[in-house]
């Protein structure tokens, strides 16, 4: 029998179990996976923590790569043998083996590693809906990234650059800060030492930027609305430093008119043309070196609550897999 890691409460990392699991045969529209590799996301946090509940007990990822080894009836695009990845609930991909519906996955191209596929497709797709959807980012733009070392802050960086924009990014260490740079960070900000909101005035000349990508959350919230130029939006994607508090929505006439979205890759990628069309043009970036995915950490998928232990702790930078 396959094995998973599932968790029965939440909590922290020490609440994974290495168990096994029983997979069931694909319905009709489903595939069954061997999964190769695995990625993962600080959202996956989020569900292990009761952030985001989920009904227990379960298996959480949302993110992986693996061959197709079964489908069920009505599957016509895929074939048992095909390599594939996806970046979408429901919950399940820390496993060696699952079912999911066959319209949730894409094809890799032949020129792109199960590794690599396991390591950006949410990250990926997600700095694509931010770029090229919640905000058209164009030559000339000036752009906040926080978290610009991460993950979907490295991406960021590099496709934001190829767009022609100039990108700020806010990191911890100077490390970091380098490591951001070197993936088309123009002007990197330690946080720990500089005020980012200081800086970004310095750096635009007192003109602020039209966009601030802003993963952080309660930490940043009201500093990255201050560094908004007129009709300026806050593009609010996650809370790793918690949720953001109330807050009276009267402040955003007085800061210059300006605009805030809390957008989620499900509604963005729910329509599967939509899906396919973000994967392309992440497929795209990825084939012709525009968007290069480095694996900086990778662990055993049993290994999972170390990974969790060192993610919190911020001692990662850009994409980890889970090897299956």
């Amino acid at each position: 029998m396959p094995y998973a890691i599932k968790f029965h409460r939440t909590g922290g990392p020490e609440v994974f179990e290495w168990q096994e699991v029983t997979v069931d045969e694909p319905g009709p529209g489903e595939i069954r996976l061997q999964h190769t590799a695995v990625g993962l996301n600080y959202i996956d946090v989020y569900h292990r923590s009761g952030l985001y509940p989920a009904p227990l007990p379960a298996v959480p990822g949302l993110e992986a790569a693996g061959v197709v080894i079964a489908v069920g009836k009505g599957v016509t695009d895929l074939t048992v043998g095909d390599r594939v990845a996806y970046a979408s609930g429901p919950l399940g991909a820390y496993s060696e083996e699952r079912v999911m519906a066959a319209d949730r996955v894409v094809k890799l191209p032949d020129n792109i590693s199960d590794e690599v596929g396991a390591a950006m497709m949410l990250q990926g797709l997600t700095a694509q809906y931010l770029l090229r959807r919640t905000y058209a980012v164009k030559k000339g733009d000036t752009l906040l990234v926080h978290a610009a070392a991460g993950g979907v802050g490295l991406i960021l960086c590099q496709w934001a650059k190829h767009l022609g924009a100039t990108v700020i990014g806010t990191v911890g260490s100077a490390d970091k800060a380098e490591l951001a740079k070197e993936y088309g960070c123009d002007h990197p900000i330690i946080y720990t030492q500089e005020d980012f909101q200081e800086r970004v005035l310095e750096i635009t000349h007192g003109q602020k930027v039209p966009v601030v990508y802003d993963s952080v959350g309660k930490d940043t919230f009201m500093k990255s609305l201050d560094c908004l130029s007129p009709l300026g939006l806050l593009v609010l994607f996650g809370q790793s430093s918690g949720n953001v508090p109330p807050f009276d929505l009267g402040a955003l006439s007085v800061k210059g008119s300006l605009f805030i979205t809390r957008p989620t890759l499900a509604t963005y990628t729910a329509k599967r043309e939509d899906l396919l069309k973000g994967a392309q043009e992440l497929f795209e970036v990825v084939s012709q070196g525009i968007v290069k995915i480095n694996i900086h950490q990778r662990y055993a998928l049993k290994d999972a609550a170390q990974a969790h232990r060192d993610l919190e702790a911020r001692k990662t930078t850009g994409s980890t897999i889970l090897k299956v």
